[in-house]
């Protein structure tokens, strides 16, 4: 696949609420500052990806952004992978330009979260057939059914899933964007919070809120002209194994082992060469599987070596150092965005308190659905 580069990055704050808001404002929000960021006008992007989700509009949504932004693009399309579309975004970005059918992709996701809006979906699925009536209806449900078999089978326990929680949350304290910023944690406060679905307890589970991001990708040969320095795409990898819980492979990996395996092929890699992990974390038991699947750890041993490392900034291989989703803030597609954009920082030494010593390699997961739908990206500092 061809090497892009990441070239400029764009986020806002996530907020518990909106208010007054758009989801086509938010979104142009982030773009402004992505396209700032890399020194380019809106002149200059000539691709758009976009994902599935803009309230002001049901259909044609690329069209609908790309007027809003004032952009008429050459490429532009919908990527649809739930939490795994922001990175999702970045090697299709990629792969249209190595095509020639852009040379520079706007990449952004955003959403709103106003106080008492309820989305509520009318379609029939498998999900909807045979998981909801036999009580496996929503997310928190079916990550409880993963956890309480990691558990049985290799006796990780909650203090084990509670310890990455804890060290993401001190990464949070130095990230002012945070929406958990000035609120430390502990083991103790996670496992006296109030208990959601057996075994998962309410710190262990993502807060949804409010906020967008955006990204952009060119060639590496046009990023060395521009005004950051360059992080390129070195491997990328994707994979969807099911999306019903009941039709799922396997209860104790997922999709992002084939993936994550991928995008260690294409970009020369291993595990032990990682830097940095930005691994998608909607639930305390996602990191601990993913760990596993990215080879980090043996299977069935993360709860031992989540424990025993420290996953803060200042570790071997940190863990989401902008506190992840957990503590950043989930806000909807963006937040697994926010994994790409904090890597793209750390990459380019740019994180201020937070940053990891010699940062030169970053992986970056996305997880759509119930470990359904994974996408892998390993980025590089230089081109």
């Amino acid at each position: 696949m061809t090497k892009g580069a990441i070239v400029g990055i764009g986020e806002l704050a996530p907020q518990r609420y909106s208010s007054g808001e758009t989801t086509l404002s938010m979104i142009a929000a982030a773009s402004i500052q992505a396209v700032h960021d890399a020194g380019l006008e809106k002149e200059d992007v000539d691709g758009l990806l976009v994902g599935p989700q803009v309230g002001e509009t049901p259909q044609h949504v690329p069209a609908t952004v790309a007027e809003y932004l004032g952009l008429r693009p050459e490429m532009a399309n919908v990527v649809d992978l739930g939490g795994a579309t922001g990175a999702g975004m970045a090697w299709r970005a990629a792969a249209a330009i190595e095509a020639g059918m852009c040379d520079t992709v706007l990449c952004v996701l955003g959403n709103i979260n106003e106080r008492g809006r309820v989305a509520r979906s009318p379609n029939r699925n498998p999900i909807r057939e045979f998981d909801v009536p036999f009580g496996a209806s929503g997310a928190n449900t079916s990550y409880a059914f993963l956890a309480r078999r990691h558990m049985e089978e290799y006796g990780t326990t909650p203090e084990q899933l509670a310890a990455p929680i804890v060290a993401q949350r001190a990464n949070a304290q130095l990230n002012p964007k945070a929406i958990f910023h000035g609120t430390p944690l502990t083991v103790e406060d996670i496992l006296s919070s109030p208990m959601v679905v057996d075994p998962l307890r309410l710190l262990e589970i993502v807060m949804p809120c409010a906020g967008a991001a955006a990204f952009v990708v060119t060639s590496e040969e046009r990023a060395r002209d521009l005004a950051q320095p360059v992080v390129s795409i070195a491997g990328a990898g994707e994979k969807i194994t099911h999306r019903a819980m009941s039709l799922a492979p396997s209860l104790t990996s997922g999709p992002l082992k084939d993936a994550i395996a991928r995008a260690y092929r294409q970009s020369g890699v291993g595990p032990e060469d990682l830097d940095l992990l930005q691994l998608y974390d909607c639930y305390s038991i996602v990191i601990a599987i993913t760990l596993e699947d990215a080879g980090v750890c043996p299977p069935g041993q993360s709860g031992q070596w989540m424990a025993e490392r420290d996953l803060t900034w200042q570790g071997l291989q940190p863990l989401n150092t902008h506190g992840g989703q957990l503590s950043f803030g989930q806000a909807d597609l963006a937040g697994g965005m926010s994994h790409l954009t904090e890597a793209v920082v750390q990459l380019r030494r740019q994180a201020g308190e937070r940053q990891v010593r010699d940062a030169e390699t970053a992986l970056v997961t996305g997880n759509g659905a119930t470990l359904s739908e994974a996408t892998a990206l390993v980025l590089r500092r230089g081109a």
